[in-house]
């Protein structure tokens, strides 16, 4: 996952009370701290995102996971689950990744409430897809 100047921690930070941006990489961290130095309930942490998920604190409403192309992976997207959050909202590049990570969802209680994909690079094969996970906790696919 990243954390920088993004649609996400920017568009997320303005109703929804305090937002945690977790990134392994300092050079993130560093531009998410310039970027959105002026919203006070917008907190960035350089700690790898496995162990803020298993953190007591990391108990989140929701969550907006923008993984690499590769995808979030098994080990992270169950640790998401297991947070409990309400909604997930995953923006993926690559839909073979998020299908992989969609299905460990719904496994563990969440069920596909929307999905969207959006052409952002014209011309080539590229697309971002938006998906909206909730928590249903029937733990069973569909």
């Amino acid at each position: 996952t990243r954390c920088s100047r993004d649609w996400s921690s920017d568009v997320c930070s303005s109703d929804l009370g305090t937002v945690e941006g977790v990134d392994l990489a300092e050079v993130s961290i560093k531009a998410a701290r310039r970027a959105l130095h002026d919203l006070r309930q917008v907190r960035v942490h350089v700690q790898d995102v496995d162990a803020w998920l298993i953190a007591p604190q990391a108990r989140p409403d929701g969550i907006v996971l923008d993984p690499p192309r590769s995808g979030a992976g098994p080990r992270i997207t169950r640790a998401i689950a297991e947070t409990g959050a309400r909604r997930i909202v995953y923006v993926a590049c690559d839909a073979v990744a998020l299908g992989r990570d969609a299905r460990i969802l719904l496994e563990r209680g969440y069920s596909l409430a929307a999905l969207r994909a959006f052409d952002a690079f014209p011309m080539t094969h590229h697309f971002e897809t938006v998906a909206l996970f909730t928590l249903t906790g029937s733990g069973q696919l569909p």
